[in-house]
């Protein structure tokens, strides 16, 4: 099966209609029709149910279009990187990390990192945690980003401080809490904190620390997306890590009173000895050491 009739696999999946699906691959329906065959044969299982004029996928064929349209995305994304490449770029660095606020600095250290590498390419991977963690391990990432107790948990690895992120308290700007320089668990008594939404275990215990401290409301957030538009609409306040902070004034930050703390650490695979990694760990180091950014 080559990559052109993946695409036809995909489209048909996608229309369950032969004759639509043969009008947006700008091929004959009998052709499409003649590929689908050539494949199910190849494979050896039915891919569609013919069912009159309309079509259906089977489990089997269900199953092999989710497989099918990972690799396409996968196929699409390595020709662009690879096209971006170039001739301009000799190498690339591909850095991992959860989000972009996580590593809101990068943009700047690329550019920085180009004048005194302009033949060796930044490739930024923002992923879930665990998908850049197995990234990682399986050496399709250069480089991550990681809470360093995160960090402590692999084998085989350097790790360089980066930045020590702190929690804050997240409202609108229009809130009475968002003119105090910083808050305690006493400022919250009587409003609504979000809690959970996928909080780590440190901003867990926080959290839980303030509903045992004061009188105070509480209900839970699936996600901190879901927490910023509760926060946006006035129902709630939040606890959150300044990484999160993506610095658009959009809501207050305040510092808020606790020891908790995060240590975010750039880890390499021990043994690279690649300059340009090392040239790019000294940019971020050094734009962190001196950034005004409340993080």
């Amino acid at each position: 099966m080559n990559i052109k009739q993946v695409e036809y696999l995909i489209e048909t999946a996608k229309t369950l209609n032969l004759s639509r699906a043969a009008e947006n691959l700008f091929i004959s329906q009998p052709s499409l029709s003649y590929q689908i065959k050539v494949i199910e044969e190849e494979v050896g299982f039915l891919i569609f149910d013919r069912i009159g004029k309309s079509i259906r996928l089977t489990p089997a064929g269900q199953q092999l279009i989710s497989s099918l349209q990972r690799i396409s995305v996968e196929w699409q994304l390595a020709i662009e990187q690879a096209q971006n490449m170039g001739e301009k770029y000799k190498n690339s660095i591909k850095i991992g990390f959860a989000s972009r606020s996580a590593l809101y600095l990068l943009p700047q250290a690329i550019k920085e990192f180009e004048e005194k590498q302009p033949t060796v390419q930044i490739v930024p991977e923002i992923q879930a945690p665990n998908d850049s963690i197995t990234a990682f391990i399986q050496k399709e990432l250069d480089m991550i980003l990681l809470p360093k107790e995160e960090a402590e948990k692999l084998t085989g690895i350097t790790a360089y401080p980066l930045y020590t992120s702190h929690i804050y308290l997240l409202c609108q700007n229009k809130d009475p809490l968002a003119q105090k320089s910083h808050v305690a668990s006493k400022d919250l008594a009587h409003r609504t904190l979000l809690i959970n939404g996928g909080s780590s275990k440190t901003l867990r215990q926080v959290q839980q620390r303030v509903l045992s401290q004061v009188p105070i409301s509480y209900y839970n957030s699936p996600t901190h997306d879901f927490t910023l538009i509760q926060v946006a609409s006035d129902k709630a306040i939040c606890l959150s890590p300044g990484y999160l902070n993506d610095h658009s004034g959009t809501f207050s930050w305040i510092p808020f009173d606790c020891p908790e703390h995060f240590d975010f650490v750039l880890c390499i695979h021990k043994g690279s000895h690649s300059a340009s990694i090392k040239v790019l760990i000294d940019i971020l180091q050094n734009l962190y050491d001196k950034t005004q950014l409340h993080l």
